[in-house]
């Protein structure tokens, strides 16, 4: 605005502006504006940047050691448990599993058609060889063999009579020959009266334990009727079947452990009886039979845990299970290697290895921590044992471990039983030590205890 005859009007610029229209030389003098204050504007940032870092370095200086107490770096070894070799007997078995059976083991049917009028046995009962079961109605039979056996005794004194006259002379031959057929034939149908009467009695025909009865008293059996099983124990066997594989690793009188889940894991002593002269060739297997010398408590069809030990070694270098690492078809395992302390070195008062050429700057570090409390921490160099891989073939093996054949492993050796999934030959490991570990914890698990009994006997004093 500008003054006029005592009155304020408008300026050109004022008059553009109002109607949106931008002259030439303003816009000249906006950038011309610009232009001057963008270098000082450049300067203040980068003054501005510069007394940030001055001011963090400051800082950093200042909170130096709380700043590397409390970033510490970072472990690089490789929590490992280990455990250490030691000699032991060790067993190569074979394991299968199979049902029980009895080599001694009979069905007893009846062999005449006749009414039970004496039942003797009845299940679980032991009987011996030929030891009556059950006795038939025989009134029939018996009275055969009575006919029969007087007809014999008539047919006796007859012949007795043409001997005689034979051997005088007095009957031709034809009539001697006839009396003896008769008798030949009587005697004939007395053992067939006989036999018929024996069918009433039942009989067993091997010494065993009645495992079954399927008749009654007083049951009408018939010819050929199903009436006890018999099972003689002492012949329980177990048979399995062993790859053709295996076949060299077999023989009579190999020794054999039983277990049966069924009676708890109870455990029977069995030995190798006999092997099946042929191998079967549709499953490739060979048929191995296994007595029980001591049968108490099993029973026929009890499922059993079979081992056979084809190999026992008294000593031999147990390797545990765990410490097995498969690569493809080869067996691996992780050894412990104590690295051995730099030449000229020397052990610091916590036990840890520490290089001469370090001592001097060590020292340095010392003062210059004493002198200068802002000096920075000396940073220490990972220390602990490294692992080699090895290569191991199992040779024996059980449940837990197994015995290495051709290895350079010995007694006393540490191996690597947990964390070796991702290790390498050469990485340097920490071993972990369980108790250390328990001991840790149980303090920790004690401290808010403590703290807790120091609150209350402040807030008691008060």
């Amino acid at each position: 605005m500008r003054k006029v005859d005592g009155g304020l009007r408008p300026t050109h610029q004022e008059i553009a502006l109002k109607h949106h229209h931008f002259p030439y030389p303003h816009l000249i003098r906006v950038l011309a504006l610009v232009l001057c204050l963008a270098p000082a504007a450049l300067a203040g940032l980068l003054l501005s940047g510069c007394a940030a870092d001055d001011t963090q370095a400051s800082e950093g200086k200042a909170d130096g050691p709380q700043a590397a107490a409390v970033a510490p770096e970072e472990d690089k070894t490789v929590p490992v448990e280990v455990a250490r070799l030691e000699r032991g007997p060790i067993e190569a078995v074979l394991r299968f599993s199979t049902n029980l059976e009895a080599e001694q083991s009979v069905a007893v049917y009846s062999q005449a058609a006749r009414q039970v009028v004496d039942l003797r046995v009845e299940e679980g009962d032991h009987v011996n060889k030929g030891e009556v079961l059950v006795r038939l109605q025989d009134d029939e039979q018996k009275l055969q063999v009575a006919k029969v056996q007087g007809q014999i005794d008539k047919a006796k004194r007859e012949y007795e009579r043409q001997e005689r006259l034979y051997k005088d002379e007095l009957i031709p031959e034809q009539d001697f020959n006839q009396a003896t057929y008769e008798l030949k034939q009587l005697e004939l149908q007395l053992e067939e009266a006989q036999r018929q009467l024996s069918y009433t009695e039942v009989r067993a025909p091997i010494g065993g334990t009645i495992t079954r009865r399927l008749v009654n008293l007083g049951d009408q059996v018939t010819v050929n009727q199903h009436l006890f099983d018999i099972v003689d124990f002492d012949s329980l066997v177990a048979r399995v079947y062993v790859p053709e594989k295996e076949l060299q690793r077999l023989d009579v009188g190999l020794p054999a452990r039983l277990t049966v889940p069924a009676l708890g894991g109870a455990g029977y002593d069995g030995k190798v009886i006999r092997l099946a002269p042929i191998v079967d060739p549709n499953s490739g297997t060979l048929k191995v039979t296994v007595g029980i010398p001591d049968w108490k408590g099993l029973r026929p069809g009890l499922y059993v845990d079979v081992a056979l030990v084809t190999d026992v070694h008294q000593a031999a270098l147990l390797v545990p299970k765990r410490a097995l690492v498969y690569d493809q078809d080869q067996v691996f395992v992780y050894r412990l290697v104590d690295t051995p302390a730099a030449e000229g070195g020397r052990k610091a008062e916590d036990g840890v290895t520490k290089p001469e050429g370090a001592n001097a700057r060590s020292g340095a570090d010392e003062v210059a921590a004493a002198t200068d409390p802002d000096a920075p921490a000396a940073a220490s160099e990972p220390t602990g044992p490294t692992v080699e891989r090895l290569r191991l073939v199992p040779q024996l093996e059980d449940k837990l471990n197994v015995e290495p054949a051709g290895t350079t492993l010995a007694p006393g050796d540490r191996l690597v039983i947990a964390g070796q999934a991702g290790l390498k030959d050469g990485v340097r490991v920490r071993v972990l030590d369980r108790s250390s570990a328990d001991d840790v914890a149980a303090e920790q698990a004690e401290e808010p205890d403590a703290e807790r009994a120091l609150e209350e006997g402040a807030s008691s004093a008060r």
